[in-house]
């Protein structure tokens, strides 16, 4: 099973050894927007829609508290493992994170200017950060700016990261209108940077897009972007680009290729469009749909709603079923997708199920599958609270199979959880994202259709 392109640039290829290591927080920026939380006070007795609201801010208090003091940008995870240290920042992670800024801003918990003057700070450490042709490398030194490796030749750009940042980036763009410093400092900066990504570059002059270049060892990762994953995303703003967009052929040849592309089977009475054998880890419904609206977002290979919905169907009915009788898999208490895991950072999925429930996968479906979301959240909060809620949410991922409940939180996994509840309970960023010319152009180019698209 070939799904090493998505996953292995998600985290995996330094992260197998990570999340057995101790746990060792740096102190977050001084005086927080929000009370400190108290572990003892868990409010009981909610309705559904102060559920929401309390697990969408407790969440956001990731990319907020504990954002990076100097740069502002969403730091890798809460515990310091394996070789990387307390710099350590995500590029892609700090996307989602800027997408939870703003949907803190629009519900009150912290101010428009408060919102507006941290991604203002995070703009202008990634104008003076490391770049490759344009594109950012998965990680950063959150103080210097300087590339942190990711992998063995992995250090340099990674452009399905830049993409994601740019998913949050142009959200960000498009919410700060007003004419006060830090806004127009955010959507300038954010203009000037996005036009000077070079994605044609990332093709070779082949109808595919490549994930990495590296100064130092050049096209030597050699990996290609094919469907199908998270990485929609990534072609669209390719395509969407002013100055270095991408053909559409290098679409259809590039990305809408591959044995794991269309799928068409029928797993657990639902049939999948798209997508390797029961989908994959279901973070592919979520990366690139916190910015894409996937409401009637069709193009000739697929109808993108009923693609996350078979999806997410599939994985909720993989756990109800149970086949590997995982102690604690139920209605209540379902959704596999990457995190970390009682033997290292692994990507779950039906295909491979280490009895780990990961939060953020229902959370985040929260749009594909609203009752039985709701149903996971209450029981992660209610029956579970005592050993999975904490100081930024959810915990990464716990497993009652083997009684291991992680300390872990990742940014690539708490963002989504803000992200998606808030794109269903009021379309914030879909509204915000697709209204953007990159997404406008880059969608119409590729020929998708969109209620969305004027």
């Amino acid at each position: 099973m070939k799904l090493a392109l998505s996953l292995l640039s998600s985290c995996i290829l330094s992260a197998s050894l990570l999340a057995a290591q101790p746990t060792r927080r740096p102190a977050p920026p001084a005086k927080p927007a929000l009370a400190k939380f108290d572990p003892r006070q868990r409010p009981r007795n909610l309705s559904d829609e102060q559920l929401l609201d309390q697990v969408q801010r407790q969440t956001f208090r990731y990319f907020w508290d504990f954002g990076h003091p100097v740069s502002g940008m969403a730091r890798e995870r809460s515990n310091v493992a394996y070789d990387y240290g307390n710099e350590v920042v995500t590029t892609g992670g700090t996307g989602f994170g800027i997408m939870a800024i703003i949907v803190a801003a629009e519900r009150g918990w912290i101010t428009r200017a408060q919102a507006a003057a941290r991604i203002s700070k995070i703009v202008n450490f990634l104008w003076k950060a490391d770049m490759y042709h344009g594109a950012f490398p998965h990680w950063l030194n959150g103080e210097t700016g300087h590339t942190i490796r990711f992998g063995i030749k992995d250090d340099g750009a990674d452009i399905v990261e830049t993409s994601f940042l740019y998913e949050g980036l142009l959200c960000a763009r498009q919410y700060f209108t007003k004419d006060t410093p830090d806004e127009q400092n955010v959507r300038n900066r954010t203009l000037w940077l996005w036009e000077g990504v070079e994605w044609n570059w990332f093709t070779q002059g082949q109808n595919v897009l490549y994930w990495h270049w590296s100064p130092n060892n050049g096209w030597s990762m050699n990996h290609q972007i094919h469907g199908w994953n998270e990485c929609l995303i990534t072609y669209v703003l390719a395509a969407g680009s002013p100055r270095y967009g991408i053909e559409k052929a290098v679409y259809d040849q590039g990305w809408a290729t591959g044995p794991e592309y269309k799928n068409g089977k029928t797993y657990y009475n639902t049939v999948l469009p798209l997508g390797p054998n029961l989908g994959g880890p279901l973070f592919f419904t979520h990366y690139s749909f916190m910015g894409l609206d996937p409401h009637g977002l069709k193009d000739q290979y697929a109808d993108y709603w009923q693609q996350n919905q078979a999806h997410t169907r599939i994985n909720h009915n993989y756990c109800v079923a149970n086949p590997k009788q995982q102690k604690g898999y139920g209605p209540n208490c379902w959704g596999l997708t990457a995190s970390d895991s009682w033997q290292g950072y692994a990507a779950h999925s039906p295909s491979e199920d280490l009895g780990v429930i990961s939060p953020t996968a229902a959370l985040a479906a929260y749009p594909y599958a609203p009752a039985e979301s709701l149903l996971a959240m209450k029981h992660f909060y209610n029956d579970l609270g005592d050993k999975i809620w904490g100081e930024y949410g959810f915990v990464d991922g716990f497993s009652e199979q083997h009684d291991w409940y992680a300390k872990s939180y990742l940014a690539i996994d708490q963002g989504p959880i803000v992200a998606m509840i808030e794109n269903q309970r009021s379309g914030l960023l879909w509204k915000l994202f697709m209204s953007s010319p990159e997404a406008q152009r880059g969608l119409k180019k590729l020929g998708f259709t969109s209620p969305h698209l004027k």
